[in-house]
């Protein structure tokens, strides 16, 4: 496994600072979104040049890390035709973004069908699920000419919340620069925690070839309700998981999510672990 995190988990204000401490955890990529990671100044469409992609290039190479996914997660469901259309420019701007970079990867999630970005029963509709594959089609198509793949994210909150819908998806669009970051944690909820290892295996059973990413945190439920937290420290089977990332998937980006600098390490650890003993 090629473990990382989500760069704005690590708490510090500057580029500089990230890479030194990536680098320092012993961290090998990043999971970025160049909003929330950027301090010293506000990234918009206009500062996404050729200069800010070569020079967070070459500081993240003198630290021995790499880019494992850039993070543009917008609604392409948002049903505001306006800012439908500015989101999509966005994911115009972030592949391109991307193939400077060196980011193979752009991700995002997969959209509600209402403004706020919000749960609604909705959002499992098969017109929802319509309305997505239409509105990614364009930003696919974006992705092939700049050799940059795009990675959906499923989550069971969104309009592609099962393994099955997102197998669908792929096969409609039918691209090979479409392609799925897996975050097993994403696709659970308090009804269906209980089918935890089924879900799992049926990702790498119907997934598998395209899985170009996968995003590692835990799960616990507080007040009925899913809440997610650093890997190794709740209910998830890390075992069974690491097992198939083992089997199928050598030397995958596998970036943690929900830590804090003070568990970054041990969460770190606890999968190298998990990884010796498979």
């Amino acid at each position: 496994m090629r473990i990382g995190i989500r760069a704005h988990d690590t708490g510090v204000q500057t580029l500089p600072e990230l890479f030194e401490h990536v680098e320092k955890q012993g961290f090998h990529c990043v999971h970025i979104a160049l909003a929330k990671s950027i301090k010293s100044f506000k990234p918009t469409l206009e500062t996404m040049t050729p200069g800010l992609a070569f020079t967070m290039k070459e500081m993240a190479a003198d630290h021995r890390c790499d880019y494992a996914v850039l993070g543009n997660y917008k609604n392409l469901c948002n049903p505001n035709p306006e800012k439908l259309k500015e989101i999509t420019k966005s994911y115009t701007y972030a592949i391109r973004f991307a193939s400077w970079l060196g980011a193979a990867v752009v991700g995002t999630e997969t959209g509600a069908v209402n403004e706020e970005y919000k749960y609604e029963e909705a959002n499992h509709s098969e017109e929802a699920l319509q309305i997505f594959i239409e509105n990614l089609r364009p930003v696919v198509k974006t992705a092939e000419q700049f050799g940059v793949v795009l990675a959906i994210e499923p989550v069971w909150k969104h309009v592609v919340y099962t393994v099955e819908r997102a197998r669908q998806v792929l096969d409609t669009i039918n691209s090979p620069n479409l392609q799925i970051i897996f975050d097993p944690v994403n696709l659970l909820y308090p009804g269906n925690v209980d089918r935890q290892d089924e879900i799992i295996e049926k990702a790498f059973e119907l997934l598998g070839p395209d899985i170009a990413v996968i995003h590692c945190k835990d799960w616990v439920i507080e007040d009925g309700e899913m809440k997610s937290i650093a890997a190794g420290t709740g209910n998830l089977n890390y075992p069974l998981l690491v097992k198939r990332i083992k089997e199928h998937k050598p030397f995958i980006q596998c970036t943690l999510e929900n830590t804090t600098p003070e568990n970054a390490v041990a969460a770190r650890e606890y999968l190298e672990k998990l990884y010796a003993e498979s």
